[in-house]
């Protein structure tokens, strides 16, 4: 038997031999300045140490009037990183955000005090707050509050220096989080301040330490602003800064030995933050968005996971706890409750998307489509997070039309699961309860049941990262399912996972839908899955209906040729002709069945239907054509032949390996390929 292609290719493009930035080498023409560079920074660092008189340091550091400024300085950098975080987050939050009238001024007003100079910024806070500014007297009268020459003055100058450190930094944070994580979260019930506080900020972390420490070591070492606006009296606003200054005038050895204290708390603050404030940060918020994305190959292969299923891990199929309730949604510790309840859909949705859509309880629908033709729209208007579409949606006897998204009862699994990176497999799953006012014990027991029926029990206590794809989709499945939704959406929840962990993971799903008391709409390009799990196939193009029907006859007879293609079929629009489809490239393929003429359809001939010759065939085919093999793929224990012909757009043969021996078949063999007219189903469009 001849050689043929899989169709696969495995492997990379090898990189040995390439160079990377960190190999290449330095120009002299750039490496010289750029050592002077680092020699222009170090060289004043390096006179501090040079004329610290180190025997007096101690001495020097523990004066009264050091000792005192420096307390100061702690208080004040302190309560202005507070001031900063109180404010600076919110504002960081709706730069990252929201987009409003306005924005680009907004950021320019939070970079304004880095370039400003600090003395300016003195100048601008006295008229601002200061006796005569224009809050300052209001100020005095209301509250009795005088900022200048007061330790407040300190703090608002302080704060005014630095907060824009922290909202830089967290803005930046911000605006690399993907927001799926915390649109999922929305779906589970999590109210919008829940989902930052819990969601948002934990994943954002990084970003947030490194800010919330670049203030505060700005804050710290504060000295033009805070002399203007608040003076320079001891004990009140003499900070470090301003102690220095001072010292220089009448003991320039202690002036040198508290300047080095600055500089050694200024280097510990960069140390710690180990380069997060040039990308450390933002590499940590991309690590987070990789982590769901990431599990579709985890730590562990999926090989690796079923090795653990088999040494005492869950069974593949899911395990089974004892006393616990089969029918999703209730829970073996709430046997008293009542069933999980049953709910219709009725959805109209407007916009990019224009659709009506019906469906009793317990319907599955897989949703259809090429790229673009609307299905992400459908789910996020039906999640009502999108201004592109909108969707008037009833879910069983209630209009959610205008509720917020977490209020509306509809669950959302995206194709990479989102699970929190921050969170255990335990802690993912029992969110949604948590977020409905469900007790804490009462959650984890909950989530912990849904663990085990989905064969992941075993791993309750793992991170997302920790997780292998088949494992990541279970869990994120057992999440939606434990938020209780009266509707759930699937964005591609297989797609990520390999055949065999597909396989496993679609009947997982399939049991679990079975007993699912809300609609389901599960939006793939997988053929297997539509039919397989799905009462009903909606196939979407240009964010319109084009077929609603079960999947026996969407199979039989799609309407759409990109659907056909993806079944497996092949699949040519033309316009029905005397007796067949005159094709659009100008070939004809003959039908046994008749349209009226002129209208437009596809042709529909599936692969096992074509038949594959060395020569000319005789006999009864009404449809022969004279072709090349250009690609032998393997399908399951059969292959398919891709033959390329003049008289009509390619065309693929589905044979068995021992028929493509005895043909000889390779790429490049000319063959002949014939279709009888009774096997040619025409559908109109």
């Amino acid at each position: 038997m001849k050689r043929f292609s899989t169709g696969f290719r495995f492997g990379t493009r090898g990189t040995r031999g390439r160079r990377g930035p960190r190999g290449t080498r330095a120009p002299l023409a750039l490496l010289v300045p750029a050592l002077l560079a680092v020699a222009f920074l170090l060289m004043p660092l390096v006179g501090i140490l040079a004329r610290t008189s180190w025997s007096d340091l101690g001495t020097h550091l523990s004066s009264p009037g050091v000792t005192e400024a420096l307390r100061l300085s702690l208080v004040v950098s302190f309560w202005a990183l507070g001031l900063s975080l109180l404010l600076g987050v919110p504002l960081a939050w709706l730069l990252a955000r929201v987009d409003f009238p306005g924005k680009a001024l907004v950021r320019s007003l939070v970079l304004l005090p880095m370039v400003l100079p600090p003395t300016v910024g003195g100048v601008a806070l006295l008229l601002g707050f200061g006796r005569r500014g224009l809050l300052g007297p209001w100020l005095e009268d209301t509250f009795g509050v005088t900022l200048p020459f007061h330790t407040s003055g300190a703090v608002v100058a302080a704060t005014f220096v630095a907060m824009p450190f922290l909202v830089i930094s967290l803005e930046g944070a911000l605006g690399g989080l993907r927001p799926r994580y915390e649109e999922t979260a929305a779906s589970l019930g999590a109210s919008p301040f829940r989902v930052f506080r819990t969601v948002t900020l934990p994943m954002v972390a990084p970003g947030l330490a490194a800010g919330a420490a670049l203030t505060w070591a700005r804050a710290l070492g504060e000295f033009g602003a805070t002399i203007t606006f608040a003076g320079n009296l001891p004990g009140t606003t003499q900070t470090l800064p301003l102690q220095v200054y001072l010292l220089l005038q009448d003991s320039p050895e202690a002036a040198t030995s508290v300047s080095l204290l600055l500089l050694a708390i200024a280097m510990a603050v960069l140390i710690a933050l180990r380069g997060s404030w040039t990308g450390g940060a933002a590499r940590a918020v991309r690590g987070a968005n990789r982590t769901s994305a990431g599990t579709s190959a985890g730590t562990r292969s999926d090989a690796d996971s079923d090795a653990y299923e088999e040494n005492g891990g869950d069974t593949a199929e899911g395990s089974r706890v004892s006393g616990v309730s089969e029918v999703p949604g209730v829970s073996g510790s709430r046997t008293s409750s009542p069933p999980y309840g049953t709910w219709a859909l009725h959805a109209s949705v407007t916009g990019f998307t224009e659709l009506t859509l019906d469906a009793a309880p317990g319907t599955t629908i897989a949703v259809v489509g090429e790229n673009g033709a609307g299905k992400t729209t459908l789910l996020r208007a039906l999640l009502g997070l999108t201004p592109r579409a909108r969707a008037e949606l009833r879910l069983g006897d209630q209009d959610v039309t205008g509720l917020a998204p977490h209020r509306r009862g509809v669950a959302w699994v995206p194709q990479d699961g989102a699970l929190f990176p921050h969170l255990t497999a335990l802690g993912n799953t029992a969110y949604g309860p948590r977020a409905q006012g469900v007790p804490r014990g009462e959650a984890r027991r909950d989530a912990q049941e849904w663990l085990d029926r989905l064969g992941v029990g075993a791993l309750a206590h793992r991170r997302p990262g920790q997780l292998s794809g088949g494992q990541a989709q279970r869990v994120a499945l057992a999440r939606a399912l434990a938020a209780r939704p009266r509707l759930l959406l699937l964005d591609e929840p297989l797609a990520a996972l390999d055949q065999t962990t597909r396989a496993r993971v679609r009947h997982t799903l399939r049991t679990h839908l079975d007993g699912f008391g809300g609609v389901c709409l599960i939006v793939t390009h997988d053929p297997v899955e539509a039919v397989s799990l799905a009462d009903r196939v909606l196939v979407l193009a240009g964010g319109r209906a084009l077929q609603d029907a079960p999947p026996a006859e969407v199979t039989r007879q799609p309407r759409s040729l990109w659907v056909a293609r993806m079944l497996g079929r092949n699949a040519w629009p033309g316009e029905a002709g005397a007796d067949g489809l005159k094709l659009a490239g100008g070939g004809r393929i003959v039908a046994a069945e008749q349209l009226a003429s002129g209208t437009r359809a596809l042709a529909i001939v599936s692969p096992e239907s074509v038949s594959v010759h060395r020569d000319r065939p005789g006999g009864s085919p009404r449809n022969t054509w004279p072709g090349t093999v250009r690609e032998i793929t393997a399908s399951g224990s059969r292959l398919r032949v891709l033959i390329t012909s003049a008289g009509v757009p390619d065309l693929v043969a589905e044979i068995t390996p021992e028929a493509a021996a005895e043909l000889r078949l390779a790429e490049g063999v000319p063959v002949w390929s014939s279709v009888k007219a009774t096997e040619v189903t025409l559908v109109a469009l």
